[in-house]
């Protein structure tokens, strides 16, 4: 990597028109604040028929900000966020970002002994969650002595003021959102940061270990948005988003400070998988940009309701976490319309965008460019020295400003995800692709899901999309298993979801039709020695396949 490399994308850059933006380190606290003066009656966020003005939006935030300061929180200090999405989240990210503290996203979907992990590996001293999560805190003999008090929260307290009883916790102190904010100042000076302050601890799910602490800055998280909006400039104070991403998980935040950048008006989605709810939500609301991962618009098209949205308005659909399968992508146009589908493609480490796809040169079967002021590398999976030819795959490595500042606590593994080359540092995405001629992105598998078979490199994600075109298949997963016989070498197992039009076929006759299919689409080291049944494949909170539940 002594050369510097040749970057193919510019050309696609300028046939766009598309311009590397300008910093803008202004904290989510000043953004809103802007937006509160200029455009107060504009509306911030939209849960069910409770909606939230940005004058709102400001007015709470400032208070909490204040109750949390009362309680002893100063710049510098961590709050976990142990919410779903509803409107206290936002509010909890700004008021966070006013008083210079560290905000840190907290899974509903954790154990008790998972969160308790996450507030003692981050340092939490302010917990704010759901008031029915409450006795998960309380039901624990001792909980970390960095957690001082935990901030009770409902979905409805900013229409119903109904404070409520609270069980007494050992070692914490508990209150409700309510009291904590009662009283409280409507104004809040914005404590002065550097724009390389810790804004997030975004933890990493892991397929193996603990889960990292990522290390997020002020720039990371408030400039990707402007870096990975470029190729759709969102209009500002015009846009609706219709966002099922859970806010705990980076592209939930992403879109947070995506709207708020924006002064757009989020539709509050609290569960991903009522498509029922969210429909309703874009019936009442039509968006101008809506956010989902592949299965969520698969599960999406099988809603009817889906189908009655009015996408007229509609600008930008972002997909992300794996390449849209080719069918659901020609589902999906017939309903929301042409050149409007756009990957964002990332990790927690990027803040999470550093491919994004613009909807206007959109690639079947790629997930886009690298977004403006970053850069893409195909390196070895031996050796990130080496730089792979155009077409051949490798690991993907990343640039840019909004690359992590480290693994909170662990130098080791910080020091070998980010690398020094060539004078810039690089992230080690752990994600195997290939660049083509152009300068798109071409996604294989992640590093830990690429099996090897007989020697030969088989790509989970290639059988899985192959697989999608098989009508009685609703879903699939496959994974490596190390095979006894031969060290080194992987079984392709195959976890298949039934679509539930074909019940009364027997699990021979449709293993029978799979196994056909595989051999006559592909080689036959891919072909799956292993096939098991199961009523559903499982999700991530953020609705990837989980790998990690099938490996268990």
């Amino acid at each position: 990597m002594n050369q510097t490399p040749h970057l193919p994308h510019l050309s696609s850059y300028r046939e766009l028109g598309i311009e590397t933006p300008e910093f803008d380190d202004r904290t989510l606290g000043e953004q809103i604040a802007c937006h509160a003066r200029e455009r107060g009656d504009s509306m911030a966020m939209q849960f069910g028929d409770i909606q939230i003005s940005f004058r709102d939006y400001e007015r709470h935030a400032n208070k909490l900000a204040n109750g949390l300061a009362s309680l002893g929180l100063k710049k510098g200090d961590v709050v976990g966020i142990h919410l779903p999405n509803i409107a206290h989240y936002p509010i909890a990210l700004a008021a966070i970002s006013k008083l210079g503290c560290i905000g840190s996203g907290v899974s509903p979907l954790l154990t008790p002994s998972e969160i308790e992990f996450q507030i003692d590996n981050a340092n939490i001293k302010v917990m704010l969650t759901l008031t029915d999560f409450v006795n998960l805190y309380s039901a624990r003999e001792q909980l970390p002595q960095c957690l001082k008090v935990l901030v009770a929260c409902s979905a409805t307290d900013l229409v119903v003021e109904a404070t409520p009883e609270l069980p007494a916790i050992a070692g914490v102190d508990t209150v409700s959102y309510l009291d904590l904010v009662h009283a409280q100042p409507q104004t809040h000076q914005q404590v002065a940061v550097h724009w390389n302050d810790t804004f997030m601890i975004q933890y990493t799910g892991g397929t193996t270990g603990k889960p990292k602490g990522t290390e997020l800055s002020i720039r990371n998280l408030m400039h990707n948005p402007a870096q990975a909006a470029v190729a759709e400039p969102w209009t500002l104070g015009e846009e609706v988003v219709a966002c099922a991403f859970p806010m705990f998980h980076v592209a939930g935040l992403a879109m947070v400070l995506y709207s708020a950048r924006a002064a757009a008006t989020m539709l509050l989605i609290p569960d991903p998988r009522d498509t029922e709810f969210f429909c309703r939500q874009m019936l009442t609301h039509p968006p101008t940009v809506i956010a989902a991962v592949p299965a969520l618009y698969d599960m999406l098209l099988k809603t009817p309701a889906f189908h009655q949205v009015d996408f007229t308005r509609l600008r930008v659909a972002y997909t992300g976490a794996a390449p849209l399968p080719a069918q659901t992508v020609e589902d999906l146009v017939a309903v929301i319309g042409e050149q409007k589908l756009s990957d964002l493609f990332g990790m927690t480490e990027s803040s999470p965008a550093y491919v994004m796809h613009p909807p206007k040169r959109y690639k079947p079967g790629s997930v886009g460019i690298p977004v403006p002021g970053s850069e893409v590398r195909i390196v070895d999976t031996e050796d990130v020295e080496k730089t792979m030819p155009t077409g051949e795959a490798g690991e993907i490595l990343a640039c840019g400003p909004q690359i992590m500042k480290g693994y909170l606590h662990l130098p080791r593994e910080t020091a070998n995800s980010l690398r020094e080359i060539d004078g810039k540092t690089w992230l080690r995405t752990g994600d195997i692709g290939f660049l083509d001629e152009e300068g798109y992105l071409y996604l294989c598998d992640r590093a830990k899901d690429m099996l090897i078979v007989g020697g030969y490199k088989v790509f989970s994600v290639e059988i899985e999309d192959k697989l999608q075109s098989l009508p009685q298949v609703a879903m699939s997963a496959v994974i490596g298993k190390s095979d006894p016989k031969r060290p080194g070498n992987e079984i392709v197992t195959l976890y298949v979801e039934r679509n539930p039009d074909f019940a009364r076929l027997s699990e021979e006759d449709l293993k029978s039709i799979i196994t056909d299919y595989c051999k006559a689409n592909m080689a036959p080291y891919k072909v799956p020695k292993e096939i098991h049944f199961i009523d559903q494949i499982p999700l991530t909170a953020v609705g990837k396949i989980d790998k990690k539940a099938l490996r268990a």
